[in-house]
């Protein structure tokens, strides 16, 4: 242990883990590594280790914890999306555990954090934050998940991933069509409300001003959403 802080930490994982666990845990670190092509360090199995642990003390339970971030995983961290669903097998074929099928997404994004601080993947990871980011403002604005697997969900986080490679490189898309916007503003109020939490995210976040044009496209296609929803 590189310092007693991280040793504690350890001590206290070591203490709750079963053989069975410990050995399971490690077993999903060594597949990592061999997918990913990197070493990771022994904090890293702290924090993977506790993170598990719970997940099945809360499934013997019949605890459930929802993921809504599962989807844009799955889509932009392939990778470790993976090494997610083998963790569940792994613990379902050794610990006789079945762990939610939305877990995979859990343990991914450890896997995705651990190598956000080696450096890799940081354009990757921020413009994946931005899609995210914007999408929990939805959710949280209209208070439940949105239709992933709905042809208007693809299309909007398309429309995402373009906006947030405009956003990452500085540069503006559209003009500034008052008109359209003051119709989209008046034909979709909530979901125009909605945007505004965005544009304001993205200022605060990014240092960047959302076109007028950006903001009515972005309007329509929440309002596309919520069609799907009610």
């Amino acid at each position: 242990m590189e310092n007693s802080e991280t040793e504690a930490e350890w001590t206290r994982v070591y203490v709750d883990l079963s053989d069975g666990e410990m050995q399971v845990f490690l077993n999903i670190i060594t597949f990592a590594e061999a997918v990913l092509q990197t070493k990771f360090e022994p904090s890293f199995f702290i924090a993977l280790a506790d993170h598990l642990h719970y997940a099945i003390e809360r499934s013997k339970e019949g605890i459930s914890l929802q993921k809504p971030l599962a989807w844009e995983i799955r889509k932009f961290y392939p990778r470790e999306y993976e090494i997610g669903k083998q963790a569940l097998r792994l613990i379902a074929n050794d610990l006789e555990v079945e762990l939610a099928d939305d877990e995979s997404a859990s343990v991914a994004l450890h896997f995705v954090n651990a190598q956000k601080d080696t450096g890799l993947h940081e354009k990757d990871r921020q413009l994946t934050q931005i899609v995210v980011g914007i999408s929990e403002i939805i959710r949280l604005h209209f208070g439940c998940d949105l239709e992933e697997e709905s042809f208007s969900y693809n299309r909007f986080i398309t429309h995402l991933q373009y906006l947030a490679q405009r956003i990452v490189s500085g540069v503006s898309g559209g003009k500034n069509d008052a008109f359209l916007y003051e119709q989209v503003k008046v034909n979709y109020p909530e979901s125009f409300i909605c945007t505004q939490k965005i544009v304001i995210y993205i200022k605060s976040s990014y240092a960047f001003e959302l076109s007028l044009d950006e903001q009515v496209y972005l309007t329509i296609h929440i309002q596309r959403l919520r069609d799907n929803i009610d």
